[in-house]
């Protein structure tokens, strides 16, 4: 048996294929040719892309277009003059080969991903590297995939999948996935997710104990896959299999189901969404609405700040899909550990303490206000609450709102329609804030705690750290009296209040919430159905 982490729920019983690392070895070599080197990089380019451009077609009709946009970004670094102009630049100034030129710029550009704080742009050191080994293959005459031809019941065993990977598995064959390295947040286990394929991750060595053939369960409740088990294992891994694809089918029932508690009190159950096409998924799976739509999304993977009218139209788009139900947008969350190439910032000890969110949005009144204004005129197509991150004080509140009605003047002036009597509340995600939340409900339409922040600042321990992880907790006495002393500041003040922190799709933390009256839970599409049915027991 082994231990890893649990990156998609469910269980498979299949025969191993374990996938051959794709890495290719780098020879230095010196060339004379430098014209004819810089033909085969562009070649490698070109097979490169057309394989990438097959893959997106397929994810987009297996996994949908939001899903499928990870491979656009990666066509977009094909297509980047600055990634391939410094490969072809390595190429000609130091006179060697386009395997040593293009491992260089792999090099560099992973180490810049690979040493921000923020784990989703760490995870995007994959995606070059997924890129860089897919040329590289290509340079070496071995551009093929090789997850075709496979048997029923496979679970493919693999020191890492790459999203490309992961978007090729057919369903019908592949029941499960076990990889070496990775993450809950890596491209492979959010699509695992997607397709719905059982999947344990940062298994650490799986690729040295198991071999081809070998009959394996994944159990990805638990994180554990187990290796050539007798028959008594297997027989109860099937009862556990039946009972948990059982029980789906029960949840889906409750996909137009109203959410209400066993006493009686309607409970909104809403999506996290990171673009405006993920509120598919939310709607999908009986989300009513959006209750943290992370806009930071909007501003990385590009060269320059999303204008006002690009903004407009993906807060447009999501109000007018979610027709009607409320779409909570969290400004701009940006800055410390989430780094954007057109915007540079302090090198900082402490960025998760530093300057960010709020802070940067009100120091750089002009990037904040192009935001707010795309929000405003967006709130007539739906039903928009906007939200603002990392509150520390009333006083921090209000020169917020203070910018609002600026842009709210301003919009007026311009004879610019908005929803004059859109929600304003904030994040609960700063210990003071919550300390803090009765004053602060006298001048919020409603509070949403952020518990992934709020945990680590309260116990002083940073979740991405392995040494301390053990401390994250949110059962912890401190972190629960400061979820109910926000939700009761709320009340007493005639407000609502939410979750939009992972503790709300906790299944072990949802009857608490509940008990201390959470007005609503927001988290991940897939876990919508199941803490619905959590909610209406309790």
């Amino acid at each position: 048996m082994k231990k890893g982490i649990a990156a998609s729920k469910g269980y498979a019983i299949g025969q191993a294929i374990i996938k051959e690392n794709r890495e290719v070895s780098i020879v230095e070599r010196r060339i004379e040719n430098v014209q004819a080197e810089k033909e085969r990089l562009d070649k490698a380019i070109n097979n490169s892309r057309n394989q990438l451009v097959k893959i997106k077609e397929k994810a987009e009709k297996e996994l949908g277009s939001d899903k499928a946009a990870v491979f656009e970004s990666h066509i977009m670094l094909l297509d980047d003059p600055e990634f391939t102009g410094a490969v072809a630049m390595n190429i000609e100034s130091n006179k060697v080969n386009a395997e040593k030129a293009l491992s260089d710029v792999i090099e560099m550009y992973m180490g810049i991903f690979a040493s921000m704080e923020d784990e989703y742009m760490r995870e995007r050191a994959a995606d070059v590297k997924d890129v860089g080994n897919r040329i590289l293959a290509n340079l070496a005459g071995n551009g093929a995939d090789d997850l075709e031809n496979l048997n029923e019941n496979t679970i493919i065993v693999a020191h890492d999948l790459t999203p490309s990977d992961t978007a090729q598995l057919d369903r019908s064959k592949v029941v499960g996935f076990i990889t070496n390295i990775g993450g809950r947040t890596s491209h492979s286990a959010i699509m695992a997710r997607t397709l719905e394929i059982p999947a344990v991750v940062g298994l650490k060595d799986i690729t040295e104990n198991v071999k081809n053939g070998d009959t394996v369960i994944v159990d990805g409740e638990e994180g554990i896959v187990l290796i050539n088990p007798d028959e008594a294992t297997i027989a109860k891994y099937k009862e556990k299999k039946a009972a948990y694809e059982k029980e789906r089918e029960e949840l889906k029932k409750l996909i137009n189901v109203k959410t209400v508690t066993k006493s009686g009190k309607h409970v909104e159950v809403a999506g996290n969404i990171g673009k405006p096409e993920d509120i598919h998924q939310v709607l999908e799976n009986g989300g009513d609405g959006v209750g943290l739509f992370r806009t930071e999304f909007l501003y990385m993977d590009r060269d320059e700040m999303p204008s006002e009218e690009e903004q407009f139209e993906a807060y447009k788009y999501v109000a007018e899909k979610a027709e009607g139900r409320p779409i909570v947008i969290r400004t701009l969350d940006i800055g410390g550990d989430k780094k954007l190439p057109y915007l540079p910032l302090p090198e900082e000890m402490n960025p998760f303490l530093g300057y960010r969110a709020i802070r940067l949005c009100l120091d750089r009144k002009e990037i904040f206000k192009i935001q707010l204004r795309a929000l405003l005129r967006a709130s007539v197509f739906g039903n928009i609450k906007i939200m603002f991150p990392m509150i520390s004080s009333l006083e921090e509140f209000l020169a917020a709102k203070d910018v609002l009605k600026e842009c709210m003047n301003e919009l007026r002036s311009e004879g610019k329609d908005f929803n004059e009597n859109l929600e304003v509340g904030m994040m609960v995600e700063i210990p003071a804030a919550a300390v803090c939340a009765d004053e602060l409900a006298k001048h919020v339409d409603f509070f949403s705690i952020g518990t992934n922040d709020l945990i680590q600042y309260t116990l002083a321990a940073d979740r991405m750290n392995e040494k301390v992880s053990y401390l994250y907790n949110p059962h912890h006495p401190a972190v629960l009296r400061l979820i109910k002393m926000t939700i009761d500041a709320a009340h007493k003040e005639g407000k609502w209040c939410g979750m939009c922190g992972e503790a709300a799709g906790d299944e072990s933390m949802i009857p608490i919430l509940v008990e201390y009256g959470l007005d609503e839970f927001s988290m991940s599409a897939t876990s919508i159905l199941k803490a619905k049915q959590i909610i209406m027991n309790n």
